[in-house]
């Protein structure tokens, strides 16, 4: 009988997980990433728009960190990097926490009700109630699906994300309770020019009026050493901490942590109620040291964006500080060069988010191979009888 010869086909492509990666080539593929983004974008912008790279880029520049520009570009990076401290204690948890937007807003709803309503307190002591309150309500707005999902076993991240909402609504109602007929509410407390109660809330007046040396009054400055100091702190918390080491137990398997020991519907509900205080902290800070008011806009999308920056930096509080820097960079950037552009060639504003979400998705994308390896189809022969 002829002997047979049967050709076996692997599929083209077969995706498999790396078991171990070197540091340094994760980082020249990150690097590379970015490079390649660059050039993708410049060329795109150049064909479509006419506007050089050099141009481009140095616009970038300038709108992200030259001159007036570089305090809010800071500003607005610590606040991204706020929340995205708070949502990595829970997303090593592998509790998907898509709320930081509606803890964030009601602890920023907190802090402004008491703004509103106790201007008569001392300035030091209202602070410290507005503190006190945004970082409880906030935790509370965390416990609420901390517990649904320990004791019910509901879907965290729709649960979370419905919050957002409630809270927002909640902040509109009360916008529009406290502007009554104005057509806005504008600063709380900010109306009363020689009265006793005038800026009462805001971190610059904290002991009130000629106490305060001016080098305290910078409430930017402020804004980003306390929010630096919280990213420090969270990452000796889950690096060094035996609570830190429980979440990463309970994040890797929860059959391991109950094995351990591990109280896990303990670690959740104390998690949450953590993650939930930093957002309502992010709330009261940004009332009392930079808008003085409160709005239903007033995290500006950053409780979304954290999560991407809680991605980028695997859990890593401390590589936060970089990320939160580009993205809000690369943010602030490309709306200087809508503005510089706008009028002679056409950019439209919406290019300003698209340039943003390309530098993003490649450098994310990078991560798929850093994590994963592509082996092409080969052919194999196996004789049969």
């Amino acid at each position: 009988m002829t002997d047979k010869v049967r050709i076996r086909r692997e599929p083209l492509i077969h995706i498999s997980k790396r078991i171990s990666f070197p540091v340094w080539k994760a980082m020249l593929i990150r690097f590379g990433a970015f490079l390649s983004a660059l050039t993708f974008i410049a060329v795109l912008v150049y064909i479509i728009f006419g506007i050089s790279p050099s141009g481009l880029y140095s616009n970038m520049f300038k709108g992200a960190f030259l001159g007036k520009y570089l305090i809010p570009t800071l500003r607005y990076s610590a606040k991204l990097l706020c929340l995205a401290v708070a949502l990595a204690s829970a997303f090593k948890m592998r509790f998907w926490n898509i709320g930081a937007e509606g803890q964030m807003l009601a602890g920023a709803m907190a802090a402004a009700f008491i703004m509103h309503e106790y201007p008569g307190l001392p300035n030091w002591l209202l602070i410290l109630l507005m503190c006190l309150g945004g970082m409880i309500t906030g935790a509370l707005w965390g416990l609420v699906p901390a517990v649904f999902k320990s004791k019910f076993g509901t879907n965290e991240t729709l649960f979370t994300l419905m919050m957002n909402y409630i809270a927002q609504k909640t902040v509109v109602y009360f916008y529009n309770l406290w502007r009554g007929g104005q057509p806005s509410l504008g600063k709380i407390n900010n109306n009363i020019r020689m009265g006793e109660n005038y800026h009462k809330g805001y971190f610059s007046n904290f002991w009130e009026g000629e106490k305060n040396p001016a080098w305290y009054q910078s409430e930017d400055l402020w804004y980003v050493v306390i929010i630096a100091a919280i990213a420090v702190l969270m990452y000796i918390y889950l690096k060094k901490t035996k609570q830190g080491y429980e979440i990463a137990v309970v994040g890797d398997s929860l059959n391991t942590a109950r094995y351990a020991g591990i109280s896990v519907n303990r670690v959740i509900i104390r998690t949450m109620l953590i993650s939930g205080a930093i957002c309502g902290l992010c709330g009261f800070m940004t009332v009392s040291f930079q808008s003085h008011s409160i709005a239903a806009d007033i995290a500006g999308g950053y409780g979304f964006t954290a999560i991407i920056v809680t991605w980028m930096s695997r859990m890593n509080t401390l590589a936060m500080v970089g990320v939160s820097v580009l993205v809000v960079a690369l943010e602030r950037g490309s709306e200087a060069v809508k503005d510089t552009y706008n009028a002679s060639t056409g950019f439209p504003s919406a290019t300003a988010s698209i340039i943003v979400g390309l530098f993003l998705l490649f450098i994310i994308g990078s991560e798929f191979f850093i994590n994963y390896k592509l082996n092409f189809r080969r052919r194999s022969k196996k004789e049969v009888s």
